[in-house]
């Protein structure tokens, strides 16, 4: 049994890792989180490029997060993963496993030989032909994933699972109040962003969506001629705008985050409208906003009024105990470790 564990989260340009204590406890303790910028064009896509630059990243961040532990559960969730819903004969979750490779090469973009399968089982039902499971098959390509399994092996620690993150998002977040009912939990990333719909904590539904707060940023740029660390200065202190006094550049600005941020939730409003309209019954009741993109000031009340449904930031840490480490860093410090936590808390196999 893992008594320590820690979720690592390779971005586009910086790696984040949290340590738990526990992790299969119904209230893990996390101890340490940690994180760690990247050289640019090391990680693209959520996949590693240059496995000896992120190893040297990785061994840094084990130096000065001062994790106790080498134990890691990895996550991926880029477009080269897929997730879509899969019926399959009742049959044990091994038997089912080893059956995908006959079952699902139609909706694989490669051979199966060049992929890796797994599924995972929502619920139980009955079709014409018998007893039925319905669930989440997940396909990636192998090449997309063993480049993290292969940087994280370059660094000395142990990868103990991968683990599909908007997985480790629900783990993370459909806690407490947000066990109950049907909530979508989305991840806003640089380059992509992170979609799961769970019922009663029970994922239901995944998507990996190009796009993310990166794309304003190049908007910005490209559209003012500036510096990336200029237009972050626009992202950060402008956000999606409001009431207030603003100056020629801050409105041109402006236009253009709000041009980038509408192409993005014109994407999540048409996925979360797909799954309510061809899953009837249960209506959506939340939207729970995480990632880095979501800090963009007025995200989540825009989001909420493209949706009509109620929108908001998450809390990480709400449905875990936290060391005193921990409990001493800011709220936005924090807002960044959701999905390591999740993967720490419940990924490994």
């Amino acid at each position: 049994m893992v008594t320590r564990v820690v979720g690592l989260d390779i971005g586009r340009d910086v790696v984040r890792a949290v340590e738990v204590e526990n992790p299969e406890k119904s209230k893990p303790l996390a101890v340490r989180f940690a994180e760690a910028s990247l050289p640019p064009d090391s990680v693209r896509s959520g996949e590693v490029r240059e496995v000896n630059t992120v190893a040297t990243a990785l061994r840094k961040l084990w130096a000065t997060g001062g994790f106790k532990t080498r134990n890691v559960v990895i996550g991926i969730g880029n477009q080269r993963v897929l997730a879509r819903d899969l019926t399959v004969p009742k049959m044990s979750l091994v038997q089912i496993r080893e059956s995908l490779p006959f079952q699902v090469q139609e909706m694989l973009p490669v051979p199966v030989s060049e992929a890796l399968l797994d599924y995972y089982p929502v619920s139980e039902g009955t079709a014409e032909q018998g007893p039925v499971v319905n669930g989440l098959l997940i396909a990636a390509i192998k090449e997309a994933v063993m480049g993290n399994v292969n940087a994280v092996r370059a660094a000395g620690l142990t990868p103990l699972n991968v683990d599909l993150l908007p997985f480790a998002l629900a783990r993370a977040l459909a806690r407490g109040q947000f066990s109950r009912g049907m909530l979508a939990f989305i991840d806003i990333g640089a380059s992509t962003t992170n979609v799961v719909i769970t019922s009663g904590a029970v994922p239901q539904f995944v998507r990996m969506i190009p796009g993310g707060g990166e794309d304003i940023t190049r908007a910005l740029v490209n559209a003012l001629e500036i510096h990336p660390q200029e237009a972050e200065r626009f992202k950060r202190t402008l956000g999606l705008g409001g009431d207030g006094a603003y100056t020629e550049a801050d409105i041109r600005a402006l236009e253009v985050i709000r041009a980038s941020a509408n192409e993005l939730l014109t994407s999540l409003r048409n996925t979360l409208n797909y799954y309510t309209n061809t899953h009837q019954g249960e209506s959506l009741q939340g939207i729970v906003l995480s990632g880095g993109g979501a800090r963009l000031g007025g995200i989540a009340q825009a989001l909420g009024s493209f949706v009509r449904v109620p929108a908001m930031l998450a809390d990480p840490f709400s449905g875990v105990d936290m060391a005193k480490g921990l409990r001493d860093r800011s709220r936005e410090e924090l807002f960044a470790a959701t999905v390591p936590l999740g993967l720490a808390i419940g990924g490994v196999a």
